[in-house]
Parts: C-alpha cells; structure tokens; sequence
C-alpha cells in the first residue's frame, strides 16, 4: 500500500483479484475438460500460470502486477477443477483420497514456504521467490502432460473404447488385469448417456439434485468460513490482536507442514464424511476463540489475553483446515459428479468457490475495521454450518468406485 500508495479498496482489489481470475477460469475449466480432454485441460492452466509470471516478474507499474495476478487466477480457476477430477478418474478406489490429499499437501507446503520467508522480505522480492519456485512446474507440465495417459472415463464417455483399455493398461501396470474395471467404466458410462443429455440445464434436473447441493453446497460454506481472508491477511490479523506478526506466521507455517501429511493418512483412515466433520467443527472452534480474543480487547485490560486467545484460534483453524477442510471437499466433488455432466457442474462448483472466496477476500478488511470480533463470529457460523450440511447430507466415499458412488447419488429412471 505505502510503495503504490493503495487505498484499501485498490489494496482489496490486488489481494482478490487472484480469485476473480479464478471465476474466469472455473467458468471455462468444465467445457473445455468435456470437449478436450482432462491433460489439454491441464495445459491450457499450464499456459496461464506462465503468462501471469511473466507478468508479474517483467511489470514495471501496478496494473501489471494486477494482470499477473489474474492472468495466474485463470490458471487456478481451471486447475483446481481439472487436477482433482483428473486424479480421481484414473486412481484406484483404495487409495483415490490420499493422492488428491497429497496434492492438496504440495499446495500447503507452498503456502508454508510464504508464511516462514514473506515477513523478511520486501513484497517485490517475495513475489519474484514465490512465483519463480511456481512457474518452473508449470514449464515442466506444458511439455510433460502429454507423456501421461488421457482419463479412461472421459475417453470412454467421447467412445474411444480401444483407448479406454489403453489408458487403463498404462495407469494400472503392464500386467495387471483391467477388464473388469473397463467393463464397469463403459457399462455405467453407456448407462447414463442412455437416461441423460449433458446440456448445462440437464444440472438442475431432479436428479442430479442431491451431488450438485452437496458440491455447491461445500464449496461455498467452506468459502464463506473466511480461509482465504485468514490466508491472504494472517499478518494483519496477528498484528491487530498485538502478536508479533513475524513469528506468528512463522509457527502458523511450521505447523501446516506435518498437519498436511497427516491429512493423506487420515482421508484414507478415517474417511471423508469424519474428516470434515472434525476438521469443520476445529475451524469453527478456532474462528470463535479469535472472535472472543477481539471482544474481550475493548474490555479486558490485559492485552495478553486477545493476543492469547486469537493466536490459539488462528492456529486451531489453519490446522483443522489443512487436515480436512481444505482438500476433502475437492475430493468429494470429484467423485459424486456423474461423468456426463462432471464437466459443467464441475465449472459450477469451481465458480462458486472463486466466487465466495472473492467476495470474503474483498470484504473482509472493511469488515475486520469494522468489527473484528463480529467478523470471526460470522466465520465462526458458517464453519458450524458446515457441520451440519454435512452431517445431513453428505455421504461417505471412501473405498467405493467412482460408478458405486455415482449410482447412489442420482435417480436413472
């Protein structure tokens, strides 16, 4: 703000960008998955992340730091629809969760590396460290992409039946026995094409009612419960309750770190339903401690119980986000979409999430001025939301094929 001479608004606007971007990217992701497959999906998010680096690293005035920043976005908003339904469609069963968790942990790590380095140097040189480190996957992955095999179920859903057993052959081993698992792939898929079109207004029939409020449902309830603003302003959080914002992020990123890998286990472990609903009720706990912390502060004398109170929730909720409530529901989207119409609920999902995460990365530092306790209060509800969506309508998915869930989740008649 001070070196670009920002207003809040302006300083708003570069925080949350990003995540507009976002929102062009997810409205793209799903069409262009459906027509091009899941790897040309890849590396068009491939193509943005580098052009925003460009940007970001060759920009000499703010407006092409914003560009970057978009451009980056664009990148996000069809890469966490693309990865995830990328994953879960040529894993196995047993062990789907853990590689979308451990993808999910990679993310952690990065967001780990900013919080220990970002408050010891200047933003200029911060965004050259943190971009460099992201644009050399995305160098690597616009070539490579093409050396992994096509998703068997969207091979199987444009009719390349010989390739589906290709694929499956390639992701399996070479010696593995993939008939009965492409049998089940091209009998459900042929099942649902037979009882469904995949136009965008084939979503909001009866029966494809349950998973599309379940997907929406999570991605915006999780958005709502203020993970984007308690990442993106930790430091001014920290600040403002009279911690010191250095070593606060500090620990805030050591800890992130074995919470991540703990969180492959337990989604395999313990499963997706009990994952989020620990996870959520941890979040919500801990947005309620930081709401006390800043209530108590204009009437308690001692200023080291908000400083107490808030850094406890913030690192209650920075941990239960990162065992469960950050990547399980990527993981239960990816799975409870039937596959002719993952590609345009999957954009829808993925729009909703850039969408709330826009408007609470936008909003909350008029808010935080405004309130700080009521803002964690209101975060606090929509995380105790969660519990419940959860508790009634989300189902369990662990160990089950992505046809077994699917089948249970919609009406074919």
């Amino acid at each position: 703000m001070d070196d670009l001479g920002l207003s809040i608004a302006e300083y708003s606007v570069f925080a949350s960008i990003m995540i507009f971007g976002g929102m062009i990217g997810a409205l793209i992701s799903g069409k262009v998955a459906d027509i091009f497959g899941r790897r040309t999906t890849m590396w068009l998010s491939d193509l943005f992340f580098i052009m925003g680096w460009c940007s970001i690293t060759f920009g000499k005035r703010a407006w092409w730091l914003d560009a970057g920043r978009l451009l980056m976005g664009v990148g996000a908003g069809i890469q966490i629809y693309a990865g995830p339904i990328y994953i879960s469609e040529v894993t196995p069963k047993n062990i789907r969760g853990g590689f979308v968790a451990a993808a999910s942990c990679t993310l952690t790590l990065g967001f780990s590396l900013v919080y220990y380095i970002g408050n010891n140097m200047s933003w200029r040189t911060l965004a050259l460290v943190v971009e460099l480190p992201g644009a050399i996957p995305s160098f690597i992955q616009v070539l490579g992409v093409f050396f992994i095999p096509e998703s068997p179920r969207w091979l199987s859903k444009i009719g390349l039946e010989k390739e589906v057993e290709a694929s499956l052959q390639r992701l399996r081993g070479e010696n593995a026995d993939i008939s009965t698992e492409a049998a089940e792939i091209k009998d459900f898929t042929e099942t649902v094409q037979q009882h469904s079109g995949s136009t965008f207004m084939d979503l909001f029939s009866r029966k494809y009612a349950r998973p599309l409020i379940i997907g929406v449902g999570l991605m915006a309830l999780v958005q709502l419960g203020g993970t984007n603003a308690i990442t993106s302003f930790a430091s001014s959080i920290f600040r403002a309750a009279g911690c010191s914002a250095d070593s606060a992020s500090q620990v805030m990123a050591v800890l992130q770190l074995p919470f991540a890998v703990a969180s492959i286990i337990l989604t395999e472990k313990a499963g997706r339903r009990l994952l989020m609903l620990v996870t959520s009720a941890g979040t919500c706990l801990g947005c309620l401690l930081v709401a006390l912390g800043f209530l108590f502060k204009g009437y308690h004398p001692s200023a080291e119980l908000t400083s107490s109170m808030v850094y406890t929730g913030i690192l209650l909720f920075s941990i239960s986000f990162t065992v469960g409530m950050g990547g399980t529901p990527w993981i239960i989207m990816s799975e409870i979409l039937p596959i002719n119409i993952k590609g345009s609920a999957g954009s829808l999902t993925a729009l909703i999430n850039c969408f709330t995460s826009w408007i609470v990365s936008y909003a909350f530092n008029f808010l935080f001025e405004w309130n700080a306790a009521g803002t964690f209060f209101l975060f606090a509800f929509f995380c105790g939301s969660v519990v419940v969506f959860v508790a009634m309508l989300v189902p369990e998915t662990k160990g089950r094929t992505l046809e077994e869930i699917q089948a249970s989740m919609t009406l074919l008649r």
